[in-house]
């Protein structure tokens, strides 16, 4: 792990940090940790199993034209294949 110093942080953004910390249970550094991470780590993305369990949820209920459309099968037969004799 690399070591970071920060210089010239004013005295009301040392308070603010020093506030956090203490609403969070944790200390100063490990605050200062947490808010750079959550500053700087890449979104997590939605997987796609995911997002269709909250498409299909109970609160999010598909109406019976919207899920024909999604999950729907076409209705009239496919034709059979002929061989090229």
């Amino acid at each position: 792990m690399k070591n970071v110093t920060i210089r010239h942080l004013s005295d009301e953004v040392h308070r603010a940090i020093r506030r956090r910390a203490a609403g969070n249970e944790r200390s100063i550094e490990a605050e200062m940790r947490a808010i750079l991470t959550e500053a700087v780590k890449p979104p997590e993305r939605i997987k796609l199993g995911t997002l269709l369990a909250g498409v299909i949820s109970e609160e999010n209920r598909l109406t019976d034209d919207e899920h024909a459309a999604y999950f729907g099968r076409a209705k009239t037969p496919h034709e059979p294949m002929v061989s090229g004799r």
